[in-house]
């Protein structure tokens, strides 16, 4: 546990399920106030906000739809509005469709990109705006994927959401550094939650997911929730603008391992 958590606020995207919920849960254990985002499922979001509960932390529901701006303003407003403050904030949302690059429409690419990237970024503007006005050295986490350094065929438009996120990251770090705001991307592998769940649950499938990964197995969301805590503490305080790939070795080469 970092104890220099205890009572800050965060506002976690896409937190009803899989990594989401993790971190939120993991951000109860470390008593903060968390704000748990949810798009469609009030029920899946109100069973987290009792998790976090549960774990030691205060904690509310809101929905909003990352993708549309006045959502996200919302958002964040009532973050403050109920605990006060805006310490921490984690995009996690995130959604991929799978087509095959030369039929991909415009609406597909702008639905992936509205919410993995421009909703990123409108996240990020609005916490930096907060913290910039109340004088808050806060931390910033944007959840990407491998798939910002690998490339993924069928998926061109996750793949270049999560590109983007690593350079928005990277220059958001460095252009307010000097104000003490952190701005640092989780990068996870093969992580079991509900988008690889059509994956992981077919055998075949699930080994060559596993042959790909160094350590030959799926990562849990509790160890990429392990990440978000450290990056958020003042433990962590010397890092900014970094990704942190929690892949089990994904990134690595693996086919390399035969030499």
């Amino acid at each position: 546990m970092f104890t220099d958590l205890s009572g800050k606020v965060a506002v976690i995207t896409g937190a009803s399920k899989g990594i989401g919920r993790g971190i939120a849960v993991r951000f109860g254990q470390e008593k903060m106030k968390v704000v748990v985002n949810y798009h469609h499922d009030s029920e899946k979001a109100k069973a987290v906000v009792e998790e976090v509960k549960m774990a030691g932390g205060e904690g509310i529901a809101v929905r909003a739809d990352v993708s549309k701006e006045d959502d996200i303003k919302r958002l964040i407003d009532t973050a403050v509005e109920t605990f006060g403050s805006l310490d921490v904030l984690v995009n996690n949302a995130g959604i991929q469709t799978t087509c095959p690059s030369h039929e991909l429409s415009l609406e597909d690419w702008h639905k992936v990109m509205d919410t993995n990237l421009t909703g990123a970024f409108v996240g990020c503007r609005e916490a930096i705006k907060y913290m910039l006005a109340h004088n808050i050295q806060g931390n910033i986490i944007n959840v990407s994927s491998v798939h910002q350094k690998i490339p993924k065929p069928f998926h061109v438009h996750y793949a270049s959401s999560k590109g983007g996120l690593r350079l928005l990251t990277e220059t958001l770090a460095l252009e307010y550094a000097p104000h003490g705001i952190r701005v640092n991307t989780i990068a996870p592998g093969a992580i079991a939650t509900p988008m690889n769940e059509h994956i992981l649950s077919d055998p075949e499938q699930n080994d060559v997911v596993r042959s790909l990964i160094p350590m030959n197995r799926i990562g849990e969301p509790k160890q990429i929730a392990s990440a978000a805590a450290w990056l958020a503490s003042e433990e962590a305080s010397y890092v900014t603008g970094v990704t942190l790939f929690v892949d089990g070795g994904m990134t690595l080469y693996p086919f390399f391992l035969k030499g």
